[in-house]
């Protein structure tokens, strides 16, 4: 079996800075594994694992993510090989057009199952693997908490509001996995070092024949939300006269 993780790298949200005008910077943030994407790097290769398959994580984006330290990182916890696709245009593309890159990576590389973080820590939009597993035309859920082989097909967990659904799926799948769904470990010397010598493959858009793919969305301006002082309003009585005043207070605000 065949596992594709798809990964993206993205500043670290405690290095974000924003100025007096509400503008961010991300001059001196540091970039590493989307933080959601790392319990989708684990089950895919718990789930290699398991199937005697292997394990193949790909990211997209600008020469940046074309780093040492990335590439070791993302290898070092667990894939066999990484794909990566970098184009000087792709540092800040929208989700249409990373989703068809990615299916497009699909189709050459070969997978039984693709894997996705449930949303990215820099604009965590959780659209990403929806779309994919659509252009590809293949079984596609979401809030998937638990993965296991049976035979020819998967059988997930989904965690919903109230309840767990319980599913058997056939192959192939995309599926977005939820942060809770495992702990990944940080990675041992042993898994450092013997990530050095796994494969890395570079595509750019032409390989893939996607060189003529333009952007669906313009990105004009990227601004922190405004800081509001609380009301420190204190609300007392029975529950029944504390509702009344909550709903009271709400409606005065334009709330609801």
């Amino acid at each position: 079996m065949n596992i594709i993780v798809c990964c993206k790298f993205a500043p670290d949200t405690q290095d974000i800075e924003t100025r007096m005008d509400g503008s961010i910077s991300l001059d001196k943030a540091v970039w590493k594994i989307s933080e959601y994407d790392l319990q989708a790097i684990e089950a895919g290769a718990r789930l290699a694992e398991a199937t005697g398959g292997k394990c193949i994580a790909v990211s997209v984006g600008s020469p940046r993510i074309d780093a040492s330290q990335f590439k070791k990182d993302l290898l070092s916890r667990g894939p066999d090989e990484l794909y990566l696709v970098i184009d000087s245009n792709l540092a800040n593309e929208d989700i249409a057009v990373v989703s068809t890159i990615l299916s497009e990576v699909v189709k050459k590389v070969g997978a039984d199952v693709v894997l996705f973080g449930e949303g990215s820590s820099d604009n965590y939009f959780q659209q990403t693997g929806l779309q994919v597993g659509e252009k590809l035309n293949w079984a596609t859920l979401n809030a998937i908490d638990a993965i296991e082989s049976v035979g020819d097909k998967l059988k997930v967990e989904r965690l919903l509001e109230n309840e767990i659904e319980v599913l058997e799926i056939p192959l192939p799948a995309a599926l977005t996995l939820t942060s809770s769904i495992n702990n990944p470990p940080v990675p041992g010397m042993k898994a450092v070092l013997s990530a050095g010598k796994k494969p890395v493959t570079v595509l750019s858009l032409a390989e893939l024949g996607l060189d003529n793919l333009a952007a669906h969305l313009e990105i004009v301006s990227t601004s922190a939300p405004k800081d509001a002082d609380r009301k420190r309003q204190v609300i007392t009585g029975t529950v029944a006269e504390a509702v009344a005043e909550l709903v009271r207070c709400l409606d005065s605000e334009g709330v609801i």
